[in-house]
């Protein structure tokens, strides 16, 4: 089983961290976190893809549950999950199965994403918990109804998405819900505000070494 977790990480945070190691721990495999290029859904970052993927490889540190793709980095052009999932899917064959983990509030706008019923053709869907979302099938159909009619007949439990290759939906919770978003460090940081226990103490340190998002760089002593 291969677990995929991609986002732009702008910067990776400890909401991010909680996910993937929620994941692996509920799947029991490592979590590949692909930081993207040029993400199609949202603003140009704040950081450029480099220092995106150093403080992605700052967070994960020895942590033998994550690790971090940088083949998103390697393509030209935007970053579609579509792209990525076939070219991961043609690397391991039709019977792996394959993972594609998000937010329960990315989840939501699914049907906006570049051909993403075919989706289901090549992984499996986790859906974890984020603040201000709910896990229940209930609460995504009110939300969200074209997404929540695609996956209604997908539903299944965690660990049955090891049982086939593709096609299925799961939903993750996480305790304690982590609250942190790129959004709120970056603004954080550029008030100066205090952000300095929503990311790694590795990656707080390389924001203000590189003077990222409007942070004050480190003086040497």
């Amino acid at each position: 089983m291969r677990l995929l977790y991609g986002g732009t990480f702008d910067p990776v945070h400890e909401g991010h961290l909680a996910i993937a190691r929620s994941a692996s721990l509920a799947l029991g495999r490592p979590v590949h976190l692909l930081p993207a290029a040029d993400p199609p859904h949202r603003a140009p970052p704040g950081a450029s893809a480099a220092q995106r993927t150093t403080m992605l490889e700052l967070a994960v540190g020895c942590d033998r549950r994550l690790c971090v793709d940088r083949r998103e980095l390697q393509r030209s052009g935007p970053s579609f999950t579509i792209d990525t999932l076939a070219e991961v899917r043609a690397e391991l064959g039709p019977d792996v199965p394959l993972v594609w983990i998000l937010g329960i509030d990315s989840l939501r706008q699914l049907d906006d994403w570049r051909d993403w019923r075919r989706i289901f053709a090549l992984a499996h869907l986790l859906g974890v918990e984020r603040p201000g979302t709910r896990i229940d099938a209930g609460w995504l159909q009110a939300q969200a109804p074209v997404v929540h009619a695609e996956l209604a007949p997908r539903w299944r439990e965690a660990g049955a998405l090891a049982e086939s290759a593709a096609g299925g939906y799961a939903a993750l919770p996480i305790e304690p819900l982590r609250t942190e978003s790129a959004t709120e460090v970056r603004q954080r940081i550029a008030t100066g505000g205090d952000w300095d226990g929503m990311v790694p103490p590795a990656v707080a340190r390389y924001i203000r070494e590189q003077g990222l998002y409007g942070a004050l760089q480190a003086r040497g002593v």
